[in-house]
């Protein structure tokens, strides 16, 4: 017998599919995955992206009640805004809406966090019941408030007269820096669930052991918090603020189910400004031009979040 019949011939090469060779399961999973987004992209077209469009287009046009049909007038309409102080009014009184709306959900969400982190009978359903202002809708949450600084009835003037802080019943909501303390309170009050539970999923990664080590070298609560769960929640802190800058300067419902954006354009902010010049002065062009420069508020946050998604991705 000779040693070639004794080597055995070495398998064929395997026959590889064209498929396989321009990415095989990849380009197949790639397929998957943008069918699966199909139905979200055209969601968002259809509700999202064709009325900023739309509106995009608008703001270029001079489309009052008292013209039949839009009127090309180029940059008019950022002209007027430029012109009209109210405008600037409510771009102040946004960016202080949500300077304290946002400043007060962060300090309390985390507070209510590190309390509920704590070991403590109940602690599970107190958990629970946090979340009932999260569930509720925000204009119902605006009509309990409403009724709470109600002059009349409500119940902050009937505790306070109680208690004999006041004389007599105030109106809250008749003054410009009551009815803007009103709305940022109803908005933390509303907020505070969210936060808490960003911030209390951070806490269950928090290393004990680095805590108790702290304790026994004789440091308080301050310095546990300042050196060790502030740098450790570090991350969820920058979430928390981008999604509650962007979800602040989107806020319409309960400011105006709450004060209508009065008294006197007190709280006035940019959702209620647009609605005002589209839906009551039907000035459907210049509320076009304010939701754009809106819009413009909205990008520097949103693309910060997406950055900070893309590279946890």
């Amino acid at each position: 017998m000779t040693l070639a019949a004794e080597i055995p011939s070495s398998p064929a090469p395997a026959q590889v599919s064209p498929h396989a060779v321009r990415g095989g399961l990849k380009a197949g999973q790639r397929r998957v995955g943008l069918m699966l987004l199909l139905p979200a992209a055209i969601a968002f077209g259809g509700i999202i992206l064709y009325p900023f469009l739309q509106a995009l287009a608008l703001s270029l046009f001079e489309y009052t009640l008292e013209t039949p049909a839009p009127r090309f007038d180029g940059l008019g309409n950022f002209t007027k805004i430029a012109a009209t102080p109210d405008v600037w009014q409510a771009f102040l009184t946004t960016a202080i809406y949500v300077f304290f709306t946002t400043a007060g959900t962060l300090v309390l969400g985390l507070a209510w966090a590190l309390i509920l982190n704590q070991p403590f009978r109940g602690r599970g359903f107190l958990r629970s019941m946090s979340l009932l202002p999260w569930v509720l809708p925000s204009t119902v949450s605006a009509f309990i408030w409403g009724w709470i600084f109600n002059s009349r009835y409500g119940v902050l003037n009937a505790f306070l007269l109680e208690m004999g802080f006041i004389e007599m019943p105030q109106a809250w909501l008749s003054t410009s820096a009551g009815a803007m303390v009103a709305v940022i309170i109803t908005k933390i009050w509303l907020s505070i669930p969210l936060f808490m539970a960003f911030f209390l999923a951070g806490l269950q990664n928090l290393d004990r052991e680095q805590v108790d080590a702290a304790r026994v070298d004789g440091a308080n609560n301050w310095a546990i918090l300042r050196d060790h769960v502030l740098p450790h929640l570090r991350p969820v802190l920058i979430v928390v603020v981008v999604l509650g800058v962007i979800g602040n300067l989107q806020q319409f419902d309960t400011i105006y189910a709450l004060t209508g954006g009065g008294p006197v354009r007190a709280t006035a902010v940019l959702s209620v400004e647009v609605y005002r010049r589209a839906f009551e002065q039907w000035d459907v062009g210049l509320a076009s031009a304010i939701g754009v420069l809106w819009v413009a508020t909205l990008l520097p946050p949103a693309f910060l979040y997406l950055r900070m998604l893309v590279k946890g991705a």
